[in-house]
């Protein structure tokens, strides 16, 4: 049972609106933005965070790994659940999305975007100029490097969320790996 209201009938009007979007966009209306939705603010940064990256240079395919590899890292069942499912939308495999978990994938840009993803949840960002060097090796640029942070940014905030308020998962489940 989650910590926090999940009943989105009595959040602020202003997040209900919100939750109208969502239910438009993903045709359902998960518990997690459910929870979110008791801050009208906190509810506009997350489902416009989510929108702005969702545009961006990665691609869904490679955000939606950076965020299995963050979700199984910070042990948040609900976004590992979340986003397995969401990556295989976005066209990964069942086993892509298991390799990412744990950071791992056969493609080097991949594998490189997951490690350094990891490294910043780690090491709490104190990453060096060999870190950045080898993004740069496998062709990402400035834009690039700047929206892994941002996904990694935008995923602590819904595993802190999820963890933290015991948000009821509502996708199929995923064994979190060691």
């Amino acid at each position: 049972m989650s910590r926090v209201n999940t009943n989105p009938s009595i959040v602020p009007a202003a997040s209900q609106v919100i939750l109208e979007q969502i239910q438009r966009t993903l045709g359902t209306l998960p518990n997690m933005f459910k929870a979110v939705a008791n801050s009208p603010a906190a509810l506009q940064s997350m489902w416009g965070a989510f929108g702005a990256l969702g545009g961006g240079t990665l691609g869904a395919r490679l955000g939606e790994q950076i965020a299995v590899a963050i979700a199984n890292r910070n042990r948040c069942d609900y976004c590992l659940a979340a986003h397995t499912v969401l990556g295989q939308k976005a066209g990964a495999s069942a086993e892509d999305m298991a390799a990412a978990q744990t950071g791992r994938s056969t493609d080097p840009k991949t594998a490189a975007a997951l490690t350094f993803a990891l490294k910043v949840v780690s090491d709490r960002a104190q990453i060096s100029e060999a870190d950045i060097a080898a993004l740069r090796a496998v062709g990402f640029g400035d834009e690039q490097i700047v929206e892994i942070m941002a996904h990694v940014a935008l995923n602590l905030f819904t595993n802190y969320v999820n963890v933290a308020f015991d948000v009821p998962v509502d996708f199929p489940r995923v064994a979190l790996t060691a």
